[in-house]
């Protein structure tokens, strides 16, 4: 059952958004410094080490992570080997501002894939009210120039990051199913290190892949090195720790609500670091997410 959406519930799921914002504009800042995927793989395998001194038993060959190698492989291919990965790639071709924005049609995704693959209820002003939101989530595809949807000219880094939000969708679905092993539940680390042990095996394929059919090259600097601490530890480990809390206190459509803080966050954070000013559409398109997610959580609830 979920519980209430309490104080301790509201900090489990505001901290995340907060480190997530700061992890895309981090993003930008070494973007030209390391290729994406890449990233992204050194990035794990450091939250890897990290995890592996606190729950590293679980790694032993008897542990019942290899029992249920096929659940943990699909967690960290969503979590870990796709979402950020793709997250790195569409800061390429987009902003913090434009990234955090399409995220924020995260519980339009939620509310989807929880009725199609879950089982999930949603009511016909939930209907209206995730068309609202798609609006404005198409506002930020065109850049407020509706004339661009005839023409098909869509950055492709905003297409990158709507995929990465409907795997993340699904990644918070089957987290919640709370279908997981005693043993990789005992303590915060044990359950974290399941999916990051698969998604590192995923990531190190992919950015093998990157390094073969890209010439990209590494600037090694120590603002670099404190980069990849930073989204290791924050973004990686303490957000996924307080988001899987979260999912699990209030359900996942609820907790998809949150990624509409996102965008202030990484507009406030790009204004501090980045000199980046948000846009007028940006604010149209916020409002036009916001005013739909509000009028989907007013729904009654649905079988």
């Amino acid at each position: 059952m979920n519980q209430k959406l309490t104080p301790t519930a509201v900090l489990l799921l505001v901290i995340p958004t907060f480190l997530w914002a700061g992890n895309a504009v981090v993003g930008q800042v070494i973007s030209d410094m390391i290729p994406p995927i890449t990233l992204n793989f050194i990035r794990w395998l450091l939250a890897f080490c990290i995890l592996a001194m606190f729950g590293g038993r679980i790694l032993r060959p008897s542990s019942p992570l290899w029992r249920n190698w096929r659940q943990y492989a699909v967690l960290g291919l969503l979590g870990v080997g796709m979402y950020n990965a793709l997250l790195y790639m569409a800061l390429h071709t987009s902003s913090p501002i434009n990234v955090t924005l399409v995220n924020a049609s995260m519980p339009i995704w939620m509310l989807l894939v929880g009725r199609l693959f879950f089982n999930s209820g949603i009511s016909g002003r939930q209907l209206w009210g995730a068309l609202l939101s798609l609006v404005g989530v198409a506002t930020i595809l065109v850049r407020g120039d509706f004339g661009q949807l005839l023409q098909f000219r869509f950055v492709v880094g905003d297409i990158y990051m709507v995929i990465a939000t409907i795997a993340w969708a699904f990644y918070s679905w089957l987290l919640s199913q709370d279908r997981h092993d005693p043993e990789l539940k005992q303590n915060w680390s044990t359950l974290l290190l399941a999916q990051v042990t698969f998604g590192i095996m995923w990531s190190s394929l992919f950015t093998l892949g990157e390094w073969t059919v890209t010439d990209w090259h590494i600037d090694w600097s120590w603002g670099l090195v404190l980069a990849l601490l930073f989204v290791a530890i924050g973004p990686a480990i303490i957000a996924f720790r307080c988001w899987g809390l979260g999912v699990q206190r209030v359900g996942p459509a609820t907790a998809g609500f949150f990624a509409n803080l996102m965008p202030l966050f990484a507009a406030l954070l790009s204004l501090l670091f980045l000199g980046q000013s948000p846009e007028l559409y940006h604010g149209i398109a916020f409002l036009l997410i916001v005013g739909g997610i509000v009028y989907s959580s007013r729904a009654p609830k649905t079988a």
